[in-house]
């Protein structure tokens, strides 16, 4: 039986009237609402916007960091009937704020202290937006901005006076109405509105109900941006649903304080899974291993033995102890009361897994986290499927895979005119089922594109193994194309030279129909130096820059025949030019977008020359004059 919001809001708090549902730190510690307390506040919040003349269907936009307020804010603007635009908080561009408030018409903004400037900038360019909700207060003109308290303080006379109204309202609400506009994250001048239903949302947390259990008494620590369709669907509404706990990561005085206090957050919190995202996933692995390598020579010796034996043991998880590998176990328990346990603790002691989304996981990367105790399962979806469509799971997983699907949906995978394709075959990953969105704001021509007789079209390539798991190998659109033709999904191999060499922060693959692969590296500065300090040669020397320059080459060059990780990927794909690049792809130069994906496009019209010049023998060369200065201004910025 299909639900709206507010419904499953009502009866989970009716379930779970005195579980914890929201915690947040304040006074340097976290304190927690009840689900009863958190009804009580949304309802106030809810009749407050009633009594301001939102009506069913107006638009409201939210920006803020993840807090209470944020899931209150949220379900207040759900309970009137009006949609929620929330959008990210890592915009900082006016034109990209303006074009999302804008084009979704909102009456309203709810902002928070961070954020409300933003707004104001935008403000002069905003006929529609009638008020500035501000959740920290401080409103200064009276005629635009109004306070969050004020608000509910305005809700609480209406509830008084027309609480049969409120009722009224809220019962008005069908399962198919829009619940939010969610705009595409991409840094293009018209970003999609994807608009999901309360159905949709209701469904898709039905359907990740049935690939892992979330019981009463589990707490997650909510990392990611609370308008992520991840987080917001598998954190907010699935913990919601099974009366369970999601905690606020505490927001400091900017950006930087966040990032700052996640890790000490994790051990405050003591999480039982948390939601992740490849960039997140690799940031703790290195720091896991850098506290590892300050505790001297022999317990990295050690540490770097457990890996390779639990590696063996594991396998892929699916093949898990199998044959003579059991042999291991006994070693493996030993390393795990030695070492791994310890290393769990940085995580709170509690946490049992991970679930990776965003994009493609690297394998290395999950085989490290399932050797150290706290697997990272690796799923798929896409927001307009709101979102989840498979993951792995603690009772049924294969490391490399994008897990098995969800039940009550169906899918195929499709060659290029739509014909479903058998097991084992590639092609595009298509959809159908309640969670597929209701289209695109006011944009019926990329409506029609993507859903075609009912069916949602990813744009994503993969395929089915014989034992029901997904393989997710990239989108469409960023497939490395060699001149006769071939396809190739570069993702993989990106995340795989990223998580496996200390040396590079960020790389890009490129083949456009060329006589061969390109990759573009930012390489990691400071393990750079470190190396060149242990060979007694200078940043500043042509010796230091080419003995750097070499390092970069031959860590690509493991991929290579004979080389350590030669059979991970086909030979023809890999990199026979480097180009060295002194500054990374960061949101503020539009080369990754707000979900930390790279903007390919804007890449490579950036680097364009480059990219050409590596296509001539000049370019093959790695220590070519525009590698070499590159280099150099890495490593004495």
């Amino acid at each position: 039986m299909s639900q709206t919001i507010p419904q499953f809001f009502e009866e989970s708090v009716n379930k779970y009237p005195d579980n914890a549902y929201l915690r947040e730190k304040s006074d340097g510690q976290y304190g927690s609402m009840t689900y009863t307390e958190v009804r009580r506040e949304v309802h106030r919040f809810a009749a407050g916007l009633m009594a301001l003349g939102i009506k069913r269907g107006d638009r409201i936009t939210l920006i803020a960091e993840g807090r209470n307020d944020w899931v209150i804010a949220e379900l207040g603007v759900l309970f009137t009937g009006a949609i929620n635009v929330p959008i990210s908080i890592k915009l900082t561009e006016t034109s990209e704020i303006r074009y999302r408030v804008g084009h979704s018409g909102s009456r309203l903004v709810i902002a928070s202290a961070r954020q409300a400037d933003k707004i104001r900038k935008a403000w002069p360019e905003l006929p529609d937006v009638e008020k500035l909700i501000l959740l920290d207060g401080g409103a200064v003109d009276p005629a635009k901005e109004i306070d969050f308290g004020a608000v509910k303080q305005m809700g609480d006379k209406f509830l008084e006076t027309s609480a049969g109204v409120f009722h009224t309202i809220r019962n008005a609400i069908k399962p198919d109405d829009p619940a939010n506009i969610c705009y595409t994250s991409g840094t293009t001048a018209d970003p999609k509105g994807i608009v999901l239903s309360h159905n949709n949302y209701i469904s898709n947390v039905k359907q990740s109900y049935t690939l892992m259990d979330i019981p009463p008494d589990y707490v997650t620590l909510l990392i990611l941006p609370w308008d992520h369709a991840f987080a917001h669907t598998c954190g907010i509404y699935c913990f919601m649903g099974m009366g369970a706990s999601l905690a606020s990561v505490y927001g400091g005085k900017s950006g930087l304080d966040t990032i700052k206090n996640i890790p000490v957050n994790i051990k405050e919190v003591r999480p039982h899974l948390l939601m992740s995202v490849p960039s997140l996933a690799g940031n703790f692995r290195k720091n896991i291993e850098k506290s590892i390598r300050e505790k001297g020579k022999l317990i990295a010796s050690l540490f770097k033995h457990a890996l390779k034996i639990s590696y063996k043991y594991n396998g892929d998880g699916f093949t898990k102890g199998k044959g003579l590998t059991f042999l291991y176990k006994p070693l493996i328990w030993l390393y795990d009361k030695i070492l791994f346990k310890k290393v769990r603790e940085a995580f709170g002691g509690r946490l049992e897994f991970f679930v990776g989304g965003g994009a493609l996981l690297d394998i290395e990367l999950q085989r490290f986290f399932y050797a150290i105790g706290i697997p990272m399962f690796q799923g798929y979806g896409l927001t307009e499927a709101s979102p989840t469509i498979s993951s792995n799971s603690k009772t049924r997983h294969k490391l490399g895979s994008s897990g098995y699907l969800v039940k009550y949906m169906d899918l195929k995978i499709c060659d290029d005119k739509g014909n479903a394709l058998p097991v084992g075959e590639k092609g595009e990953i298509v959809i159908k089922g309640d969670n597929v969105m209701l289209g695109y704001w006011k944009n019926p021509e990329a409506t029609a594109e993507a859903i075609r007789n009912g069916w949602l079209h990813t744009g994503d390539l993969g395929y089915m193994d014989k034992d029901g798991f997904l393989y997710v190998l990239g989108r469409f659109k960023s497939l490395l194309i060699a001149d006769d033709g071939e396809k190739y999904s570069p993702e993989g191999m990106e995340e795989a030279f990223i998580a496996q060499s200390k040396f590079i922060d960020q790389c890009m693959l490129h083949n456009n129909q060329n006589p061969y692969t390109i990759c573009l590296v930012v390489p990691n500065r400071e393990t750079l130096l470190r190396y060149l300090k242990h060979k007694n040669l200078e940043a500043t020397s042509d010796e230091g820059i080419k003995l750097a320059l070499n390092k970069l080459d031959r860590e690509l060059q493991m991929y290579r025949t004979k080389g350590h990780y030669e059979s991970m990927f086909p030979q023809r794909w890999l990199p026979s030019a480097i180009g060295i690049l002194n500054e990374p792809f960061t949101e503020n130069n539009h080369m990754m977008n707000s979900t930390l994906k790279m903007v390919r496009g804007k890449i490579t019209a950036f680097y364009s020359q480059r990219i050409a010049f590596m296509y001539t023998p000049d370019g093959k060369d790695i220590y070519n004059q525009h590698n070499m200065e590159s280099m150099r201004k890495l490593l004495n910025q």
